[in-house]
């Protein structure tokens, strides 16, 4: 059967909501943003939700949200963080093609700048650069597809996923 959505994983700065919304335009699908989801259902901006209850906490949120998640013909923007929750990205991977935004550390650290106020689920002391090694492998694991979209316009990172996931789909 075939699978009813795309989702992006990757790092923060990856353009995974830039390039879901093109990507949602182009396919003719809805547009899910889990951050904004859960924005929406806590009243709270994310670093408020982390400061609040702590990067385990909100780690939990996100799995609980993302585990029970059914949308249909949708792009669905994950956080970066998703990767840590096995229900979530169980959940993911049945309603859809997963596809990791391949970033490497020095063009997410520069899109990123001052990540203090995005909301990233840093454990004390952690560099970006940790955070990566750290989740890269997770990425890699859950991906159905890779996408490298370094050097790459928006519009066309977004047209190469719908390229890639409708060549999966014929496979299905």
């Amino acid at each position: 059967m075939r699978k009813q959505n795309v989702v992006l994983i990757g790092m923060p700065g990856c353009g995974k909501s830039t390039t879901g919304v093109l990507l949602a335009t182009i396919m003719g699908f809805d547009f899910v943003d889990t951050d904004l989801l859960i924005i929406k259902e806590e009243g709270k901006k994310l670093v408020e939700i982390i400061e609040e209850i702590g990067n385990e906490g909100f780690n939990k949120v996100e799995e609980n949200l993302c585990a029970t998640l059914h949308v249909k013909h949708s792009v669905i923007a994950t956080g970066g963080s998703v990767v840590y929750g096995p229900r979530a990205m169980q959940n993911l991977r049945n309603e859809g093609m997963v596809v990791f935004l391949d970033v490497p550390l020095g063009e997410i650290e520069k899109r990123i700048g001052d990540y203090s106020q995005r909301g990233i689920s840093l454990k004390e002391g952690q560099s970006i650069e940790d955070l990566f090694e750290e989740r890269r492998p997770l990425y890699m694991k859950y991906a159905d597809i890779i996408v490298n979209t370094t050097d790459t316009e928006l519009s066309s990172a977004a047209e190469t996923v719908r390229s890639l996931v409708e060549e999966e789909w014929r496979k299905l």
